[in-house]
């Protein structure tokens, strides 16, 4: 692939039961019970290859000089993922300018041992800038498959475009993984943006495709255990579509709840039963300790998905982390959303955060966000599509206006940051968000009670799940039909809400240039279907200096 964009620093970190399920959405449906749970995460061809990569390889996190390499090794036949069994084993790593091989760069090994489930990264370094690369892994005369990945521009680089997917809320249960063979397909990315629920942590049956299992996950109990959330980590990498995107791009990833469990907080989960499932403490570092060695993911500092990436004078990109420090969500209609001692970032991050975007001398300041920062209430939808839209929001069927698991929920914090954009003239910033199910293009104002006549302090890109249930499959009602009636309702009760698009699933594309941001919008024609095809439906951009959204008619 022809170089497409012209390094990064390394990635800047701070300071260098209640209800017990998501209703209707998430609700119980046919129960799949699953022999060998253990077993289930790996292909049936495990029992005969060892050692074997059957996990594909990945790369992550590119820098200027470098990037993350990762995989996992079965060394032997009972070996499998989460099961603390086989030996240690050494595995070696090779990088090359070509797919061929001919011309190596760069080489080394580590060991995979059990206590980090045989997984394996390598952070290589002293690469050349804004170039191709290829990498494989070898074990025992096994080498795995060959993938490509691609290094950032030098951080002084003038960079013409970049060209990044963005994805999130892949339910492996709801179906398959078509989004991410569509993006694999591409020739033009420099890398892809997963912006949370990478992985769902429920019990087989119990949140699927408008209640039916479409392929049963593994282990078919919730994740609670860091076994469980390795077997599930491992159910995920054995998907052709996802291994064939993580062999074509390097992924810049973040987490959401799922990741832990429904609605997670700093001290608990919606989906989560103190006592019965253990404590909250251990479950969440199990869940980040399985994170952090099954995704190709370097940490800012241990322990969270905060860090910050550049490319070049075109963009830089600050990730947040929005489960590990916020306070528990609000109780809807309570006011105590403006409640100033509750937090969705923590100090430490908001002030990073704000930090960074004020230092920032690039073009563009895009923001990983994993929920909605835009304000956004319901207006009057009628009572048959409120109920099922205030169900996959966590709101109460009352018509409040609120979802507290976002930035909504948060509102000093939220107030706090876009004051900080407005006094401090900090233009062209993005957020990218996922997490909703649902397609947004979204000014972000200062004041939603008064906007237009209130400024927009950014703006919001928001992309919809790959296969997780939106508002069409909790209806049970053809595609489309649901957003025709409820998209022009809540745009007009939201007026910085340029779009939304309640009913399917799909990615987006993002390119950057100088002059704009754009995001082009795939769906898909059927997430059960294995062989689903992609169209473009809509794109939206905003142009330099505007800080707002505005349609165009053509993808890039």
């Amino acid at each position: 692939m022809t170089s497409r964009y012209r390094s990064l620093p390394a990635p800047e970190g701070p300071n260098s039961l209640s209800p017990r399920r998501r209703t209707v959405v998430k609700a119980a449906a046919a129960t799949a019970v699953l022999a060998g749970p253990l077993a289930a995460s790996l292909p049936a061809r495990a029992a005969a290859q060892a050692p074997a990569f059957l996990h594909g390889v990945a790369s992550g996190d590119p820098l200027p000089d470098g990037v993350l390499l990762w995989t996992r090794v079965t060394p032997v036949p009972e070996a499998v993922p989460g099961s603390g069994l086989g030996p240690d084993t050494e595995v070696s790593w090779v990088v090359a300018k070509d797919k061929a091989f001919t011309s190596i760069v760069a080489k080394g090994s580590v060991t995979a041992t059990a206590a980090s489930d045989h997984t394996v990264k390598a952070d290589v370094r002293g690469l050349a800038p804004a170039t191709d690369y290829w990498f494989r892994f070898s074990a025992g005369g096994a080498d795995s498959p060959v993938a490509r990945t691609r290094t950032a521009p030098a951080a002084d680089a003038n960079v013409s475009s970049l060209r990044f997917g963005v994805v999130t809320c892949a339910n492996w249960e709801a179906g398959y993984f078509a989004a991410y063979r569509h993006l694999a397909a591409r020739s033009d990315l420099d890398a892809w943006l997963h912006l949370g629920d990478y992985i769902y942590e429920y019990k087989s049956g119990e949140y699927a495709a408008r209640g039916t299992v479409v392929r049963p996950h593994a282990p078919a109990n919730e994740t609670i255990t860091l076994a469980d959330y390795r077997i599930r980590h491992a159910r995920y990498k054995t998907d052709p579509d996802l291994q064939a995107l993580h062999l074509k791009a390097p992924v810049i990833a973040i987490w959401d709840d799922h990741e832990f469990a429904d609605n997670a907080w700093s001290g608990g989960a919606v989906n989560h039963t103190e006592g019965a499932e253990g404590t909250w403490t251990a479950r969440k570092a199990a869940a980040k300790q399985a994170y952090f060695e099954w995704m190709p993911v370097r940490p800012a500092i241990e322990g969270t998905t905060y860090r910050r990436l550049r490319f070049g004078k075109l963009a830089d990109l600050s990730l947040l982390d929005l489960r590990s420090f916020r306070s528990q969500q609000a109780s809807t209609g309570s006011g105590s959303v403006d409640d100033p001692n509750r937090t969705i970032t923590g100090r430490a991050q908001l002030d990073w955060l704000k930090a960074g975007l004020k230092a920032s001398d690039t073009r563009w300041r895009l923001v990983g966000n994993s929920v909605m920062i835009a304000p956004f209430v319901i207006g009057s939808l009628t009572a048959d599509l409120l109920k099922p839209l205030a169900r996959l929001l966590d709101l109460p069927q009352d018509g409040v206006g609120v979802n507290t698991d976002q930035w909504d929920g948060y509102t000093h914090d939220r107030r706090e940051l876009l004051d900080h954009l407005r006094s401090n003239g900090i233009g062209n910033t993005v957020f990218l968000t996922g997490d909703i199910h649902m397609s947004w293009a979204n000014d972000v104002p200062v004041d939603a009670g008064t906007y237009p006549l209130s400024p927009s302090a950014a703006t919001e890109f928001v992309i919809t799940s790959v296969t997780s249930d939106n508002l069409d499959d909790i209806v049970k009602v053809p595609q489309g039909t649901v957003s025709a009636v409820a998209a022009p309702l809540i745009e007009a009760a939201n007026r910085h809400v340029h779009w939304v698009d309640t009913d399917r699933h799909g990615y987006g594309v993002l390119d950057i240039t100088a002059d704009r941001a754009q995001m082009d919008y795939y769906v898909l024609s059927d997430r059960t279907d294995p062989d689903a095809t992609a169209q473009w439906v809509r794109s939206y951009r905003t142009r330099s200096g505007t800080q707002k959204v505005e349609r165009t008619y053509d993808p890039v």
